[in-house]
């Protein structure tokens, strides 16, 4: 169900794109020298955007229909299951949804694995509603996560309120919303917040996962307000827009450590830790409960992952 929605948003994604394109574009002649001004855009950054949107729904449709099998399956058995007549149930799938996406997202930025899916999505220096669209063409990560909803809601529930959160953030790729009032700030994800998602500073690593809601990101100690102009894109920044080479620099990149990894420690290390983790060093991320502030890596060949 939540594929079709997304395509059936898909001139509602473009009609946006295009009117933040010439608004940027205005915005850009009025403020030539002002370094706080939005990045804007480039035509080959968004272009490649695009073209990873548009394989990740190829993809993304036929893996919903293993989701599909798998959520059925849980749900057809569970004793717990859940009526969608009743109000609160939605209240429910709304908090249970969020906190799944939540504890998704953090995974895909702190355990490498999984991370180079996710990079993806942070690869673009620019910051924009197109960058919204960048995803990746791997999305099998997110079984584990929504499979406990499946327990209580039946899969069209589960996929369509991923349906809404997904667009509901993709409004959140933009340079052209300031900051909020305070009790939206403080409770929802904004604009402000993401952009701290996306940077690449060292306060800004590992920060702000919330779908819809910030409040998950309070609560588990990895929410930063925006302070610094943002910078966006990984710390050591991709220097090409092809597609294939923005999907798969992380996976080559692991592949590179796993064969020059000495036991069967160190492979595991360079999996299951955080970006940018080699042997010697403590865990990071959730592997080595540290979570966030990875430093960056180093410059040349054999630098470790990239953030």
């Amino acid at each position: 169900m939540d594929e079709y929605i997304i395509i059936y948003a898909i001139p509602f994604f473009l009609l946006t794109v295009t009117l933040e394109v010439f608004a940027l574009r205005h915005a850009a002649h009025e403020h030539d020298d002002d370094p706080s001004a939005p990045v804007g855009y480039d035509a080959k950054d968004s272009s490649t955007s695009m073209t990873m949107g548009v394989g990740h729904l190829f993809v993304a449709y036929a893996w919903k229909l293993v989701l599909l099998f798998v959520y059925a399956g849980i749900y057809t058995v569970s004793p717990f299951q859940l009526s969608a007549s009743d109000w609160w149930v939605w209240v429910l799938l709304f908090f249970a949804d969020d906190l799944a996406f939540y504890w998704f997202h953090r995974v895909g930025h702190e355990v490498r694995v999984f991370w180079a899916a996710h990079v993806v999505h942070h690869s673009s220096q620019h910051y924009n509603l197109s960058t919204a669209l960048r995803q990746p063409i791997l999305p099998m990560a997110a079984l584990p996560f929504w499979a406990p909803a499946a327990l209580f809601f039946p899969p069209w529930m589960i996929f369509g309120m991923q349906s809404v959160s997904l667009i509901y953030q993709f409004g959140l790729h933009t340079e052209r919303i300031g900051r909020l009032p305070r009790p939206i700030e403080f409770l929802f994800n904004t604009p402000s917040h993401h952009r701290v998602h996306h940077g690449a500073q060292q306060q800004y690593l590992d920060r702000n996962y919330g779908g819809i809601l910030i409040i998950w990101d309070r609560l588990f100690g990895t929410f930063e307000p925006e302070g610094e102009r943002v910078r966006y894109g990984l710390t050591t920044n991709l220097e090409t827009h092809h597609p294939v080479t923005v999907a798969t620099h992380e996976w080559r990149d692991i592949a590179r450590d796993l064969r020059g990894a000495r036991t069967w420690r160190e492979r595991m290390g360079y999996l299951l830790n955080g970006p940018g983790w080699t042997p010697g060093e403590d865990g990071r991320g959730l592997a080595g409960q540290t979570g966030s502030h990875v430093p960056e890596p180093r410059d040349g060949p054999a630098a470790p992952a990239s953030r």
